[in-house]
């Protein structure tokens, strides 16, 4: 077909679809025959468009059903391309297959073989630019889809909607990792094999589960706390979580609680972090715990260890060594110098404290759990320094 002919049949189309005119064709162009006349063929071509009967047209006039939904993932962090969680691969143009599954809608696909492909952990690299996208929860076939395997080996039964939560929000590490890499060691022996077990981050997931989960590590002879119930009309993530803002509705709070601010409400008569008041919410005594074992892991990194360690958020594998005490990171040829004064017991504790802090609404999603996991490595710490535990006036 002659391109600028088409044009311009196109272009009488369109302004005829606008006015709302019939177009009445004769002559042996648009004659009739078993061949889809040129009209015929600009008409399938477009017929993906919307065009209103009557004018004046205004992309105002086209409702489009789920706009509210589309616009509110457009604002969250799921859709922010430029985020870390998004663009921490731009410079190499590929997204690691392992990270894919979570950081890339078309990797999350794949991994769970909505594509296509077979299931199961992807063996190439992604496409940097993907996000969670709208495929990522709707895609046909994630109904099929019932279960979800755990970086503790547990296998979840689960509803389809929370696939994508609990494939991307239950980390990448488990306890009994912890307790893989540090069996058969002295407890308080530097190791030069060991290194920082990072859980990974929001892991609100697997933190939810508890216990049964596994993502903490649990002491032996200690039992903890399962899947956080909370109450009936709070059974799963999206009781709490606007599936596309990612916001949380503070009125399901208001159902049970005087408050909807999740940072004021406290879910226990008795005191976890020895200052006996249970006025405040339960968060304050989970940070104030968790606060007192990153003292402790410093201490027993200095006393037992016998290297400062320094904690920093900012840069990966966050544990950094400070041998001269002066509460400045050690840098060699200009890099910082990665903690290498692990043991055992330190690893334990450095562990269970990220995990707890790596999820920041995890005074809603299990409290229980995040203070029998620090209760209990602070007391591992303290005996290991030969400290009076009781006297710091824990409750577990």
């Amino acid at each position: 077909m002659n391109l600028p002919h088409m044009n311009t049949l196109r272009a009488i189309y369109l302004m005829a679809g606008f006015a709302g005119i019939v177009i009445a064709t004769t002559g042996p162009v648009l004659a009739q025959s078993d061949k889809p006349s040129e009209i015929e063929e600009i008409a399938r071509e477009l017929s993906t468009y919307v065009f209103p009967k009557t004018g004046p047209y205004t992309p105002e006039a086209i409702v489009i059903g789920n706009a509210r939904q589309i616009e509110s993932w457009a604002r969250s962090a799921h859709a922010n391309s430029a985020a870390e969680a998004f663009a921490h691969w731009n410079a190499d143009g590929e997204i690691p297959g392992a990270c894919a599954v979570c950081h890339s809608g078309q990797g999350f696909r794949a991994f769970h073989g909505l594509d296509g492909s077979a299931p199961g952990p992807l063996q190439s690299p992604i496409p940097t630019g993907g996000v969670v996208d709208c495929e990522t929860c709707h895609k046909p076939g994630l109904a099929e889809i019932d279960s979800v395997t755990l970086p503790s080996g547990v296998v979840h039964p689960t509803e389809t909607a929370l696939v994508p939560c609990l494939t991307c929000h239950t980390g990448r590490s488990s306890g009994a990792n912890v307790a893989k890499v540090t069996a058969n060691m002295a407890e308080d022996t530097v190791n030069p094999e060991l290194s920082f077990v990072n859980p990974h981050y929001k892991v609100a997931g697997a933190t939810w589960l508890g216990g049964y989960g596994g993502i903490g590590y649990h002491y032996p002879g200690k039992t903890y706390s399962g899947r956080f119930l909370h109450a009936k009309p709070v059974a799963s993530c999206l009781s709490c979580h606007e599936p596309h803002a990612l916001t949380v509705n503070e009125a399901i709070c208001l159902t049970c609680h005087e408050t909807g601010a999740a940072q004021d409400i406290r879910i226990s008569r008795q005191s976890y972090d020895g200052s006996g008041d249970t006025a405040q919410g339960i968060a304050v005594d989970i940070r104030a715990n968790s606060d007192l074992l990153m003292r402790e892991m410093l201490d027993y990194a200095s006393q037992v260890a016998k290297t400062g360690l320094i904690y920093d958020s900012g840069r990966y594998p966050y544990f950094f060594a400070d041998a001269n005490r002066d509460g400045v990171v050690d840098q060699t040829d200009g890099r910082p110098v990665t903690f290498k004064g692990w043991t055992p017991t330190l690893l334990r504790a450095a562990y269970n404290w990220k995990v707890v802090t790596s999820d920041p609404g995890i005074h809603v999603h299990n409290p229980h759990y995040a203070l029998e996991l620090i209760h209990d490595s602070i007391e591992s710490l303290a005996k290991a320094q030969g400290k009076d535990f009781a006297a710091f006036g824990l409750m577990r």
